[in-house]
């Protein structure tokens, strides 16, 4: 049901300490921020990930439980996208990620193609991600479908548990390859084993074959998939405007992470994180001498990060750049300025709620979705 309400929310700028590479935000600065407009425009039940179709005003949304809705932002209009893959609903799994390709942008959002992500089942109570490609097909006014859906990756292997699959999807920025995240499936030390995808970051040409050029692509099989690793659970990714790769990762009990992604690099999962174990066991933290790829920046307590972008409209002039970062269990937009291959937090944005996800609209205003049943989709402006 299509509602719109609005409240004017006065940014929240909090200090965040996070070993060694703590934010010194200057709270009387708080001033100089924009003042922020939330409009509640609709609800969903557990709302994944969302995108526009480039060109157009129209945001696609997946729902974890396997529906998809699309809303046209510029007038309301909710309607249904059929033809969605059938997914492996339980746990942490579901339908994950949405992406298109920009140079299909047009002012229709018929006839091009989409890219999801999913949780499916495989034998014996097994479960992995795997992406789809598929084409659109709507109806002038009415709802859409998805034609012609295949599957064209797949996590490997499959295994029993139903958490960290991540399935973030996001393209080069030439659109020549695709990257897509692969979480270690809570099972930890896949994530430093090359035979497999798991707890990578895996680069794809557009059909989903291994893309030339991968570190290791001369092992073969799904090795060559690998563009980098001892990954957890990446659930955000975005290239920055210098048009290098970031991910922003779950640690243990402490230790969230942005990232960096390099070519053939190791992030040192589950070897070296700056958090613990559930159980209280230690983990060593990263060290100089560690021979790891470090974070830009690492977070204890978590801010819980659902999705990230790059931001780049002109809306936020001041943020032009810097890295938005959904936060869940921080129930707030975490704002991260980056200076060369570091980063700091700059400021947090309360918006009551637990953010699953963050999308840039064409006119650079912000579209966030809550995490949960009766998830909001909120569209917030600067006032």
């Amino acid at each position: 049901m299509f509602s719109k309400s609005s409240i004017a929310l006065f940014p929240v700028t909090l200090m965040l300490a996070s070993c060694g590479t703590a934010a010194d935000v200057d709270t009387a600065a708080s001033s100089a921020e924009p003042e922020l407009v939330i409009e509640e425009i609709s609800t969903y039940d557990e709302p994944w990930a969302a995108a526009f179709a480039p060109g157009t005003q129209t945001l696609f949304i997946t729902l974890k439980s396997g529906g998809m809705r699309g809303i046209d932002t510029a007038t309301g209009r909710e309607f249904t996208v059929t033809g969605v893959p059938q997914v492996a609903y339980g746990g942490q799994g579901g339908l994950g990620d949405v992406a298109f390709l920009g140079s299909e942008a047009a002012d229709s959002v018929s006839s091009r193609t989409i890219y999801l992500s999913w949780a499916e089942a495989g034998s014996g109570q097994t479960y992995g991600a795997a992406l789809g490609r598929g084409t659109l097909a709507c109806e002038a006014g009415g709802d859409c479908a998805i034609e012609g859906m295949e599957v064209i990756w797949r996590q490997s292997l499959k295994t029993g548990r139903q958490g960290h699959y991540s399935h973030r999807i996001r393209f080069a920025p030439d659109e020549s390859y695709m990257f897509v995240a692969s979480g270690d499936r809570q099972e930890l030390d896949p994530a430093q084993d090359t035979t497999n995808n798991l707890g990578t970051i895996v680069r794809l040409n557009l059909d989903g074959t291994p893309a030339d050029g991968n570190p290791i692509a001369e092992q073969g099989g799904v090795t060559a998939q690998i563009w980098s690793y001892g990954h957890r659970n990446p659930l955000g990714m975005d290239f920055d405007a210098e048009g290098r790769l970031w991910d922003m990762e779950h640690g243990p009990a402490g230790g969230d992470e942005l990232n960096l992604v390099e070519r053939g690099a190791n992030y040192g999962w589950p070897v070296r994180s700056n958090g613990d174990h559930y159980n209280g066991d230690d983990i060593p933290d990263h060290s100089e001498d560690d021979g790891f790829n470090k974070p830009a920046i690492h977070w204890t307590p978590v801010i819980g990060p659902g999705d990230m972008i790059f931001y780049r409209g002109d809306m936020f002039d001041a943020w032009q750049g810097d890295a938005l970062i959904a936060g869940l269990t921080g129930e707030a937009i975490v704002r991260v300025e980056i200076d060369g291959e570091t980063a700091s937090e700059a400021a947090r944005y309360d918006v009551g709620g637990r953010i699953r996800s963050i999308d840039e609209g064409p006119d650079g205003a912000l579209w966030v979705l809550e995490d949960g049943t009766d998830g909001r989709l909120l569209k917030i402006t600067a006032k």
